[in-house]
C-alpha cells in the first residue's frame, strides 16, 4: 500500500488534506474530493466536525465507501458528544470498511460550546481514560463498573471475538494536550499558523509526554497543519483561507495561539478591540465579506500570515519540505481542495524528501 502508483506517480502517504475544509452546506463535496485526492496521490482524509452538516462519522463512512488505498481520520471529534460504546462501534466499523486505513483522531472542542450544551468541557484525565475504554473494547474485553474521569459505566462491550488495532489521533494545541498525546496516542495533529519554533516545541512536548510514560517518541506520527494557498487560487479565496482562518483562531482561542508562537499579545488586544471585530458576529471565515477581511487584514501581522504556505506552487512546496525539516511525519495541507492543490503536489513531487516514503496509508501508523 505505501508504494502503490496512483495516475500522478507514486502514493504520497506523508501528505494529507482537509475535506470540506471550513464551513460546508454540501456534505456530498466530500465524495469529489476523496476521489479526486487518491487519483492525485494524496495520503490521507482528515475529516473535521461541525454541529450542523459535517458529523464526523457519516463523513467517515462515505470516504471509505468511495475510496481504495488512501488513508481516513476524524481531525477531529469529541468523545463527550457520543457514547462510547457509539465510537467504539463506529471506529470498529470504519477500521473494517476500509481494511485499516481508519484512524480515530480526538480533540478537545470549546468549553463555552460545551456548556452552553449541557456537557462538562474536555479533560486530559477524560481522554486518557476514553481511549483507554477504547482499547480495550477493540480488543474484546468486557468493561464492567468502571468509574473514571470520562465517565462511570456498569457495562461495556462489542465482541469477545474483537482483536482490532485501531490507531488514535489527538489534535493538540498546547503542551499539556501535547505531552497526553505523546503519554498515550499513537499520533497527533498539530495546528494551523504554528510557528517553526511552535513545531519545535510541540515536537519536544509530545517527546517529553512519550519519554516520561516510557514510550519512544519516534513511534509517535506527528502531522503538521499547514495552510497551503497558492498564487493560482482566486485572490478573494486566498484572503478567506489565509486571513479569514486566522482571524477565526483568533476569535475563537488567540490567547492560547499567541502563548504558543511567541507573538505579541498587544496586537491581539488590538485586534479584539477593533470596532468591528468586536461587532462581528459569527467566524470571520465563515460570514465576513472580502471586503470585511481586507480591513482583518490590516489587523494581522505580516509575519502571523507568514506561518502557510503561499506564493507558487513551487513556494508552497519547499514551504510543506520545510516543515518536515522541522522533523514531522505528517503535512496536512489545509485549507485547499484536491483540486486547487494539483500544481503544488506536482512542484512537490520533484522535490520529494527521501526520507518521508514509504509510510503507512493509515495515519496513525508509522509502521
Amino acid at each position: 500500500m505505501t508504494t502503490q502508483q496512483t495516475a500522478d506517480g507514486e502514493f504520497l502517504t506523508e501528505l494529507g488534506f482537509y475535506t470540506l475544509a471550513g464551513h460546508s452546506a454540501t456534505p456530498r463535496d466530500l465524495v469529489g474530493e476523496v476521489r479526486q485526492a487518491e487519483r492525485l496521490g494524496i495520503g490521507a482524509a482528515f475529516i473535521s466536525e461541525r454541529f450542523s452538516t459535517k458529523d464526523a462519522a457519516t463523513l467517515s463512512g462515505a470516504a471509505g465507501a468511495v475510496s481504495e488505498t488512501i488513508g481516513i481520520a476524524t481531525g477531529a471529534t469529541n468523545h463527550n458528544t457520543r457514547h462510547p460504546i457509539v465510537t467504539a462501534t463506529m471506529a470498529t466499523t470504519m477500521h473494517r470498511l476500509t481494511g485499516g486505513r481508519f484512524a480515530l483522531g480526538l480533540g478537545r472542542g470549546f468549553d463555552r460550546l460545551f456548556r452552553g450544551l449541557g456537557l462538562d468541557p474536555v479533560t486530559g484525565a477524560q481522554l486518557e481514560d476514553f481511549v483507554g475504554l477504547m482499547r480495550r473494547l477493540w480488543h474484546g474485553e468486557t468493561v464492567l463498573g468502571h468509574a473514571g474521569p470520562a465517565g462511570s459505566y456498569p457495562y461495556l462491550h462489542q465482541d469477545a471475538t474483537f482483536d482490532e488495532d485501531v490507531p488514535v489521533l489527538l489534535a493538540a494545541l498546547g503542551p499539556r494536550s501535547l505531552e497526553l498525546a505523546g503519554r498515550c496516542m499513537d499520533g497527533v495533529v498539530l495546528h494551523t499558523f504554528y510557528s517553526d519554533e511552535a513545531v519545535r516545541d510541540a515536537l519536544a512536548s509530545v517527546a517529553k509526554g512519550a519519554v516520561e510514560a516510557g514510550r519512544d517518541p519516534a513511534s509517535i506520527r506527528v502531522w503538521s497543519v499547514l495552510a497551503t494557498v497558492s498564487d493560482e487560487i482566486p485572490a478573494d479565496l486566498r484572503l478567506l483561507k489565509t486571513v479569514g482562518r486566522l482571524g477565526a483562531y483568533l476569535q475563537g482561542y488567540g490567547d492560547l495561539m499567541v502563548r504558543v508562537n511567541g507573538w505579541d499579545p498587544a496586537v491581539l488586544a488590538r485586534f479584539r478591540a477593533d470596532p468591528f471585530v468586536k461587532g462581528f458576529r459569527g467566524s470571520l471565515d465563515g460570514h465576513a465579506t472580502t471586503d470585511q477581511l481586507e480591513h482583518v487584514a490590516t489587523l494581522i501581522p505580516p509575519d502571523w500570515l507568514a506561518t502557510s504556505a503561499t506564493g507558487s506552487p513551487r513556494q508552497c512546496a519547499e514551504a510543506i519540505v520545510g516543515q518536515f525539516d522541522l522533523g514531522v511525519t505528517g503535512v496536512i495541507m489545509h485549507g485547499a481542495t484536491p483540486a486547487e492543490l494539483t500544481s503544488v503536489l506536482d512542484a512537490y513531487r520533484r522535490i520529494r524528501p527521501a526520507a518521508v516514503r514509504g509510510l503507512p496509508a493509515n495515519p496513525g501508523r508509522l509502521a
